[in-house]
């Protein structure tokens, strides 16, 4: 695997020469913020996989992704 370029799910890469160095589907450049918001503006499996050309198993990792993303996060209440 290249230096700059990091996995982070077999199908999710990090790498700073696509898309900014966003997270994508590895072998495209949709990025999975992309993904993740067309799932939460209510289109289905089908219709994401129609229009971006992804598996359901990369919409999947998508969601696997930012799962772990926001477990890692700390909030803190401020009162």
């Amino acid at each position: 695997m290249e230096r700059n370029k990091q996995a982070r799910e077999p199908r999710i890469i990090i790498d700073e020469r696509v898309h900014f160095g966003k997270p994508v589907i590895a072998g495209t450049r949709v990025p999975v913020e992309l993904v993740l918001g067309k799932l939460a503006g209510g289109m289905t499996y089908d219709e994401i996989t129609a229009e971006y050309g992804i598996a359901r198993d990369d919409i999947l990792a998508a969601l696997d992704y930012a799962a772990r993303s926001v477990s890692g996060e700390e909030v803190k209440v401020v009162g």
